[in-house]
């Protein structure tokens, strides 16, 4: 069995190899997936409840491996997200690796978003709006812009504006045109992909601030009470999630509007399954507006987590998942 850390998985997954690795991954899919969530309310403090997440997953007659991640987003001095994915050989069972990171799921959720926006967005945006500045933020931008390097600027909105300018810092050492942003009235409508990392339970983007041809890429909710954006924007745009099954009943974005008959599950176009199966070709319309859900998932996990094994392991035996 070996271990990898952070520095590992940067090492073998870059973006367009991850990318490539979950569109592989969904166009042959994974037969068994579940998840856990336990919760802890962390007192009367602004954060809110402290969690522990784990996903499961099985490709039958090749991997299967679970996810335990924490998030505790009271920590000041610490990480508030912490990960370690065990990957089991499918066949008989022997642990093949330990993956001890939190750069797996930022990495993992990032290309997921990245996946969805290249069958979903326009390729001559020019625009990205980050919403939120915590952890993830920094991976959405990275991704974003290697799938569609057209975008010329990443402008950045978060409640705290220090955090927004410590992110807007980082990427302007990596030679990216970014500034802080502090309405969000003005700065939605001129948005080419707008990406939502935030974990709000009031719904931060209003549907009649979104322009004609806008992509929505909606991260931060993973709990039936989160919810990023409002009912009109889920009944102004063409609506897409990562996985059906987890997304429509455990992420207040789309369960909360399904429970108020604001939509129907029909009005869910496609999941990254069909996308790159080719069932659904994704955006149809230059002034579409696209809405992706990422409610993220084991079968993701699972993905990576196979990828970054098998680069990290070159010439073995193990069978690989995508040849």
């Amino acid at each position: 069995m070996i271990l990898l850390h952070d520095a590992d998985i940067g090492k073998w997954l870059d973006w367009p190899t991850l990318v490539a690795a979950l569109r592989d991954g969904h166009e042959r899919g994974i037969d068994a997936v579940d998840r856990l969530l336990l919760s802890e309310q962390a007192g009367k403090q602004a954060d809110g409840a402290n969690h522990f997440l784990t996903w499961s997953a099985w490709r039958f007659g090749a991997y299967c491996g679970a996810k335990l991640v924490t998030v505790f987003p009271g920590n000041r001095d610490l990480p508030t997200n912490a990960t370690v994915y065990v990957l089991f050989d499918g066949n008989d069972g022997r642990p093949l690796a330990a993956i001890e990171s939190s750069e797996f799921t930022l990495r993992k959720t990032a290309a997921d978003s990245a996946l969805g926006a290249s069958y979903l967005a326009r390729s001559d945006v020019e625009c990205l709006l980050v919403i939120g500045a915590g952890a993830q933020a920094y991976s959405q931008a990275q991704a974003m812009r290697v799938i569609r390097p057209s975008i010329r600027e990443v402008r950045v909105w978060n409640r705290t504006r220090a955090k927004a300018e410590a992110l807007v810092e980082k990427l302007a050492h990596e030679e990216v045109a970014a500034k802080v942003v502090e309405d969000l009235a003005s700065a939605v409508p001129e948005a080419s992909i707008i990406s939502m990392v935030t974990a709000t339970e009031t719904p931060l983007l209003e549907g009649a601030m979104l322009s004609a041809g806008t992509h929505v890429d909606l991260v931060g909710s993973f709990t039936p009470t989160m919810r990023e954006t409002d009912d009109e924007a889920v009944r102004r745009a063409s609506l897409f999630v990562d996985t059906r099954r987890f997304t429509l009943t455990m992420t207040g974005d789309l369960a909360i509007p399904l429970a108020r008959g604001v939509i129907r599950d029909g009005d869910i176009r496609a999941d990254l399954f069909e996308l790159a199966r080719g069932e659904h070709p994704g955006r149809q319309s230059p002034r579409e507006i696209t809405l992706f859900k990422n409610g993220g998932g084991g079968h993701l996990d699972l993905m990576t987590a196979i990828a970054a094994y098998e680069r990290a392991r070159p010439g073995t035996a193990a069978r690989s998942a995508f040849v």
